[in-house]
């Protein structure tokens, strides 16, 4: 028996690749990521998906909310399923980060680096990792979407190709973006990347 389990980004929101938002409050969907979230409520309403589950931060319930409404569940909160933690960075303009050294040294080496003050790639892939067994065992040969972020699925997906985490930037994790697994008791795969649901 295997459990496909759906990880998508969250849609889009209006500080996407100008501001490292993290866990700041109070960042929504803008108009072009409702639109996502509603692509994407289309896009699984005929997949026979047993559970949502979100990241807890606001534009992930917002993707999430119809997605769920649209299967007639509830989106489940899981703090698993949160942003990495970039603690003194968050809210900070990428921009100004380009010239910290320590920017470059997270950047470059992903698997052993943190942010200041926040938490390590290595660590947010452990829960996020746990949480994708937890659905397994849950919803065993069943079908669960989880919303969460880029670099949380990246840490996800590289863990089931066994790349190591300084190879995130090899692949592309995009807004509303959808990546699929096939996991079971021991192993998994990974069925597809970054699907972009149609408009």
């Amino acid at each position: 028996m295997a459990t496909t389990v759906f990880l998508v980004r969250h849609a889009a929101h209006d500080r996407v690749d100008r501001v490292l938002c993290g866990r700041m409050p109070g960042v929504g969907l803008g108009e072009a990521g409702q639109r996502q979230a509603e692509a994407l409520a289309r896009r699984f309403a005929c997949e026979g998906v047993d559970a949502v589950w979100t990241s807890p931060l606001q534009r992930a319930r917002e993707t999430a909310e119809p997605v769920a409404a649209r299967l007639g569940l509830a989106a489940r909160p899981s703090d698993a399923l949160c942003e990495i933690d970039f603690g003194a960075w968050t809210g900070q303009a990428f921009d100004a980060l380009r010239d910290d050294p320590r920017w470059r040294r997270w950047n470059e080496a992903r698997g052993s680096e943190r942010p200041p003050g926040g938490e390590s790639m290595t660590e947010a892939q452990t829960r996020a990792a746990a949480e994708v067994e937890r659905a397994r065992a849950e919803h065993p040969d069943g079908r669960v979407v989880l919303v969460s972020h880029s670099d949380v699925i990246k840490a996800v997906l590289a863990g089931v190709l066994g790349l190591p985490l300084d190879a995130y930037s090899r692949f592309e994790v995009s807004p509303a973006s959808v990546s699929a697994l096939a996991v079971w008791d021991g192993g998994g795969k990974v069925l597809s990347m970054n699907e972009a649901a149609a408009p």
